[in-house]
C-alpha cells in the first residue's frame, strides 16, 4: 500500500543534517528551515501552498551544525532559528525579521565541540534560554536570554564524555526546569 505520491527535492547548501518544519513567515504554511553541516549555511525553503516550496533563501552560519531549533527568543511572535557549530564552537542566532527573511546571524561562543541545542525558559522569567550540549568538551552552556532575542553565558556545567543530545525538563517536580544529557562514552 502506497501512501506517498511522487517526491519532490530541492537544492539546499553542503551536507544537509538537521530540519526543522515551521511557519517562518506567518502564512500559516509550513517552512522547510536546514542547517548544512558542511556548508556553514541555513536554507529556508518558503511554502508556495500548493505542495511545492520557492528556491532556498541562504544564511551564513558556522559550520558542522548537527541541530536546530527554529522558535521565537525575541518576543515578537516570529520564529527565530538559533543553530549550534562546532567550527569556532559559537551558537548562531538569527532573529526573524519578517515574511521569511532573517537578519545576519548573532553568535555566542559556547564550549568545545557544541552538538545539541534546546531552546527554553531555565530560569523562570518567561524567555527561552539557549542550553548547549557540547559533545567534545563534556560541557552543558547555558545562555540566558536578555529578553531582546541576546544572550549571556551564566553557566557552564561539566557532564560525561560524549553527549550527543540534551533535553530540559523537570524531572523532580519541583518546579524547576532540570538538564537531562546522555553520554555515548559511558554509556549513561
Amino acid at each position: 500500500c502506497n501512501f506517498f505520491l511522487n517526491q519532490s527535492t530541492y537544492t539546499v547548501g553542503n551536507g544537509p543534517h538537521p530540519v526543522a518544519v515551521i511557519d517562518v513567515n506567518s502564512d500559516n504554511k509550513p517552512d522547510i528551515v536546514i542547517a548544512n553541516q558542511n556548508g556553514n549555511t541555513v536554507n529556508v525553503l518558503l511554502n508556495a501552498g500548493n505542495g511545492t516550496f520557492n528556491a532556498q533563501s541562504t544564511y551564513t552560519v558556522g559550520g558542522g551544525a548537527y541541530s536546530i531549533a527554529v522558535v521565537d527568543v525575541n518576543g515578537d511572535s516570529k520564529p527565530d532559528i538559533v543553530v549550534p557549530s562546532q567550527s569556532g564552537n559559537i551558537v548562531s542566532v538569527l532573529l526573524n525579521a519578517g515574511n521569511g527573511i532573517f537578519n545576519t546571524q548573532n553568535t555566542y561562543t559556547v564550549a568545545n565541540g557544541p552538538y545539541s541545542v534546546v531552546v527554553v525558559d531555565v530560569n523562570n522569567d518567561s524567555k527561552p534560554d539557549i542550553v548547549v550540549a557540547g559533545q567534545s568538551s563534556n560541557i552543558v552552556t547555558v545562555l540566558i536570554n536578555t529578553g531582546n532575542g541576546t544572550f549571556i553565558t551564566q553557566s557552564a556545567y561539566t557532564i560525561p564524555n560524549g553527549a550527543s543530545s540534551v533535553a530540559v525538563v523537570d524531572v523532580n517536580n519541583d518546579n524547576q526546569p532540570d538538564i537531562v544529557v546522555p553520554s555515548q562514552s559511558s554509556n549513561t
